[in-house]
């Protein structure tokens, strides 16, 4: 362990005795074979959130849905996962956009919020039918904004914001983070490009759907329940996630090191969260009634080692598309 490591380790137990993460225990992992045991380290942490303050589940790639006394919040929610080739070397920037209706119903509830962390297709192909048919408020870039009324929702449902906004949703509280997108192995962005209007023709395909910039949120689920840090991709703005704390990070494990010490970085900002999972490393074109399997140009295995290297006394979880989590990323039955 480096000297920085060790003296960041000091400081995160010495510096909060009530917060609503988990205690620490071994790494929880989900997926047969894919991760060793942690090693032992302090077992007094936090106090564990309460029983039934929120629960979580991966509705894979970077998308989330969180439960909170009956209230539901998604992230990036993408769950039609139909093929564009990315994954056999024939990808298709024509690929028609389209949506499987049940699926999406038969997932994500009856939201009343959904966070947009940028406008790719993995993260906003199912948003407008969310929106549409159950009328939850949008909060994204001004980039998904113009894309989601081209697609056909009510502009008075969305949000627009820029990164710094603190938001209460009646008690979920949701703090906008201004973020980056990760790059390839070029440090090149993948679809880049941002919309200041209207597209001009309503979009059809996943080449007419840009970034338009990139955010992550902080949500505290009510009083009783944890702080969750969620990225819809790997990278970040260092400077506006620094002194954020989360109880919970939902990290995405990079497919190239272009960007300089991702995880080291990233946990020193985020202050060590008690439990850190990972995501956006599976192939999200394979259906959500099939186990994960793993994107070949993430490592997986390396992310979750280098967590436990760089911040001991984190915990990592690896999710399964079929598991429900409590307020401490732990299953529930």
């Amino acid at each position: 362990m480096s000297d920085d490591t060790h003296a960041r380790g000091l400081r995160k137990f010495g510096r909060r005795t009530m917060l609503r993460g988990a205690a620490l225990s071994a790494a929880t992992p989900l997926l047969p074979g894919t991760l060793p045991t942690a090693a032992a380290a302090p077992a007094v942490r936090r106090a564990a959130p309460a029983a039934g303050a929120a629960t979580f589940r991966w509705l894979g790639t970077a998308g989330w849905r969180i439960d909170v006394s009956g209230r539901t919040v998604l992230f990036d929610p993408y769950v039609t996962r139909f093929p564009t080739g990315l994954f056999t070397g024939a990808f298709d920037r024509a690929t028609r956009l389209c949506t499987d209706e049940a699926a999406v119903r038969e997932r994500v509830g009856r939201p009343e919020l959904v966070l947009v962390s940028h406008s790719h297709w993995d993260h906003l192909a199912d948003v407008p039918y969310i929106a549409a048919s159950t009328g939850a408020r949008v909060v994204g870039t001004e980039t998904t904004y113009h894309l989601l009324v081209a697609l056909g929702v009510d502009p008075a449902q969305i949000s627009v914001v820029k990164g710094g906004e603190v938001l209460d949703f009646d008690g979920i509280v949701v703090e906008v983070v201004a973020s980056l997108h990760s790059r390839n192995k070029q440090r090149a962005y993948f679809a880049p490009g941002r919309l200041a209007g209207p597209p001009p023709a309503r979009p059809e395909t996943i080449g007419d759907l840009p970034e338009g910039d990139t955010l992550a949120y902080q949500v505290t689920a009510g009083d009783g329940g944890p702080s969750a840090f969620l990225m819809g991709a790997s990278d970040f703005g260092e400077r506006a996630a620094r002194g954020l704390r989360p109880d919970l990070a939902m990290v995405a494990v990079p497919t190239s090191a272009s960007t300089h010490r991702y995880v080291p970085r990233l946990l020193a900002a985020l202050g060590d969260p008690d439990v850190v999972v990972p995501v956006h490393w599976d192939d999200f074109e394979r259906p959500l009634d099939l186990p994960p399997r793993t994107d070949p140009s993430a490592d997986l295995d390396a992310f979750a080692a280098q967590v436990r290297r760089e911040s001991p006394a984190t915990r990592v979880v690896v999710p399964d598309y079929r598991t429900l989590y409590g307020a401490d990323m732990r299953p529930v039955s």
